[in-house]
């Protein structure tokens, strides 16, 4: 058997996390996959994947074999890319994970106009509010907000992400506006549960940074989730105007605060360096550049 035939079809089965999820996206029977998967094991001498009737795992020399393989794939469709790349077209499938919020509500038009120039082009997108190990699971892009840690990723500056405080009205009418951030420890805010709250309200005053004391009744890891509540007239939001200002705009949050503003942070695209970086996937980092070419959001 081809032995090229039985990577392919190995490195499917992690990616699409089943045998039959790998046959429907190669094009082959269920049964092929596992034929061809038992005759690269038979063919290794050591057992890749663990089975079982609902799942299958990786031991640890299929881990390490996946990973190799997958690079060794991924330079084969980066030969082939490179050929294609004389008619000018981009092929293939990104693997892509983005904040939930931001990619609702920031992502997604970009996302569209490059998929829209790019026809050939798929996308296996994960929205959540973790932080991915891109090689470990196999993602080609992030898209990250805020401080990076040290990484030997290679981090892209696409925008710069402004913060307001807001509160519903009738919040205010009942509680009162708060005029210097210091009197928020007499409101009840809403913290994003992902980042310190030391440094999630942080305000700008003459020049130097404050960090008020709050206090909250509610965290949560989504921030247009904080945003929801707070237009129900419950607390104090502090966020992305991204998200923020869809409700500021239909009147459901007031902007508070305006004269200590937030200090703005970062929004990246993250992907791993040289040779795992395709030509697509570094088509896409410069489709989210330009459009937004680092400006603040």
């Amino acid at each position: 058997m081809n032995r090229l035939e039985e990577m392919t079809a190995f490195v499917a089965v992690v990616d699409y996390q089943g045998f039959g999820n790998a046959g429907d996206r190669l094009g082959i029977a269920k049964s092929m996959i596992s034929r061809r998967v038992s005759e690269l094991e038979r063919r290794l001498g050591v057992q890749l994947l663990q089975r079982t009737t609902r799942r299958q795992t990786l031991t640890d020399a299929g881990r390490t074999f996946y990973e190799r393989a997958s690079r060794l794939l991924a330079d084969l469709d980066e030969a082939e890319q490179s050929v294609v790349a004389a008619e000018g077209e981009i092929t293939g499938r990104i693997r892509v994970t983005l904040p939930l919020a931001f990619g609702v509500s920031v992502l997604a038009d970009p996302i569209a106009e490059f998929l829209r120039l790019h026809p050939q082009i798929s996308l296996d997108v994960d929205l959540n509010e973790r932080t991915v190990d891109l090689i470990e699971e196999n993602v080609d892009l992030a898209i990250r907000v805020g401080k990076l840690g040290d990484s030997s990723l290679v981090a892209r500056r696409l925008a710069s992400v402004r913060f307001v405080t807001c509160a519903s009205p009738a919040y205010l009418q009942r509680h009162g506006e708060p005029r210097h951030p210091r009197e928020l420890l007499q409101r009840e805010v809403l913290v994003y549960s992902n980042v310190p709250a030391g440094r999630q309200w942080s305000y700008e005053e003459g020049g130097k940074r404050i960090s008020p004391r709050v206090r909250y009744r509610v965290s949560a890891n989504n921030g247009e989730f904080l945003a929801t509540l707070a237009s129900r007239d419950l607390a104090v939001v502090n966020g992305p105007r991204a998200y923020l200002w869809k409700f500021v705009e239909r009147g459901e949050l007031v902007p508070i605060l305006t004269e200590y503003p937030s200090p703005s942070i970062g929004m990246y695209a993250v992907y791993p360096p040289g040779r795992l970086v395709s030509r697509r996937v570094r088509a896409l980092s410069d489709a989210l550049y330009a459009h937004f070419q680092d400006r603040e959001i």
